[in-house]
């Protein structure tokens, strides 16, 4: 779990009861970062894209964009590449936040964006997507399930990454769209928080984060997002410094070394 999760389940609801209990080892308990597999996702190298990319030449992302839209159906004109692509992968779950992508659906359909969601879960929430795929034929794209080769074509191809999360021990998707150069938009708990650094309006930060667990400010989030998206040149620094982020397990193991080393 992460720093931030950690804090969270002292105190509820994110202690589900044993907040009591933990909150009276508070001193001993630490939260530690998750770590990335960071050969087998690597934009560089990744054998599931048409072509490789890093964060010196970034030209190859544009080709990962079209080649996701082109196997997921969605046009692949110059003008849908232009448009912003919002990608998705995860389980359908309220925990995931897709209430709250529910309450907000209509208004963020109304936004001049793409989107790409695979994933599964609650039926209601496939049922939703799989009646937006059919009402945006155009915008949506919708695989229910698990496809491994899919998801990293969406970690690659899409400009920005939505994971409004009710909470999040640490969350995987985020560092891998990070390290792809895929702007993460999350709700500012657990894992989400700790390593997504709010940016835009001058801010060389990674990424958008959100406070309130409400449509409302999901939407204006996104909107926020999608007005940076506009400004390349930040949004480049910020794709850089996204990538530029280490949250390969070196980092996390030196964290367990450190807390095992204090330990009598």
């Amino acid at each position: 779990m992460s720093p931030t999760y950690a804090r969270e389940v002292l105190q509820r609801p994110n202690g589900f009861g044993m907040d009591g209990v933990l909150g009276r080892r508070a001193d001993d308990f630490r939260g530690i970062l998750n770590g990335i597999d960071v050969g087998r996702w690597n934009p560089a190298g990744d054998a599931y894209l048409p072509v490789s990319y890093s964060a010196v030449d970034l030209s190859g992302k544009a080709e990962a964009k079209r080649f996701l839209l082109e196997s997921v159906g969605l046009d692949a004109t110059p003008a849908s590449i232009e448009r912003p692509l919002i990608g998705m992968v995860s389980r359908l779950t309220d925990q995931k936040g897709f209430d709250l992508i529910a309450a907000a659906a209509q208004e963020l359909m109304a936004l001049d964006a793409a989107w790409v969601m695979l994933g599964s879960g609650d039926r209601r929430y496939e049922g939703q997507w799989t009646a937006l795929a059919a009402r945006f034929p155009d915008r949506v794209s919708v695989t229910i399930g698990y496809d491994e080769r899919l998801e990293h074509l969406i970690t690659a191809g899409a400009d920005v990454f939505l994971m409004p999360s009710r909470f999040e021990p640490c969350g995987l998707n985020q560092l891998n769209s990070l390290r792809y150069g895929t702007l993460p938009i999350v709700r500012a708990t657990g894992g989400l928080n700790d390593t997504v650094q709010q940016g835009g309006e001058g801010r060389p930060g990674t990424g958008f984060r959100f406070e309130d667990y409400t449509p409302q400010a999901l939407v204006a989030e996104v909107r926020r997002a999608l007005d940076v998206y506009k400004t390349r040149e930040t949004w480049q620094q910020m794709q850089r410094a996204a990538m530029a982020c280490d949250f390969s397990w070196d980092v996390s193991a030196r964290e367990y070394v450190k807390v095992y080393k204090v330990i009598p």
